[in-house]
């Protein structure tokens, strides 16, 4: 903790070199990416992006997960999606898995989690236990890779979403983030397949 505060010091002490910076953002937020990603301390959207404060609308989830849409039921998920697509008008929602994914491990395995109640009903929400074809691997890549494309799917239950893909205004992406090496891959689905960005 004491180097996060050290930080948290060090960044305010040199805020008025970015005075400028700062102050553009007071105007309000015009973001044109929603970014979807898991809440594993690993994935850091800002840092795998680059984007500058502003530039992304970030929705952490355990397992990046898409909850299927209930307007009968809001959740903060769905309200995250709604006003960004709908307020903040994005031209992009990114669902970005993660290797070593703790929750689809979960998932796929079938492990206990009777000690974990909230984790279990939480990962209930997901579209279903990612198929793999070949024997897991330490990274989950397979199983990471289709539960991404799957909660993706998802988005598409969100009228706000379907509405604007619809009319061209949105596109959707899957992305996979190696946190071992860094690399990116985003899913071309003509091919089927994760290839890198």
């Amino acid at each position: 903790m004491k180097s996060l505060v050290d930080n948290a010091r060090s960044f305010t002490a040199h805020v008025a070199e970015r005075a400028q910076e700062f102050h553009a953002l007071e105007a309000g937020q015009s973001p044109e990416v929603l970014f979807i990603a898991c809440s594993d301390s690993r994935v850091v959207p800002s840092l795998i992006t680059g984007a500058r404060p502003g530039e992304l609308f970030e929705l952490r989830t355990a397992g990046n997960i898409v909850p299927a849409y209930s307007g009968g039921r809001p959740s903060a998920e769905t309200a995250t999606i709604e006003y960004a697509v709908r307020v903040l008008g994005v031209r992009d929602v990114i669902v970005c898995g993660h290797s070593h994914c703790g929750a689809v491990n979960a998932l796929v395995s079938g492990g206990d989690l009777s000690g974990l109640p909230a984790v279990r009903s939480w990962l209930e929400h997901a579209a279903g236990r990612p198929e793999t074809t070949a024997p897991l691997s330490p990274d989950l890549a397979e199983a990471v890779q289709r539960h991404a494309v799957a909660q993706l799917e998802r988005l598409y239950e969100h009228p706000c979403v379907a509405e604007r893909v619809e009319a061209g205004t949105l596109t959707v992406h899957a992305w996979y983030y190696e946190v071992h090496t860094g690399a990116v891959r985003a899913y071309q689905s003509a091919a089927s397949s994760f290839r890198p960005l």
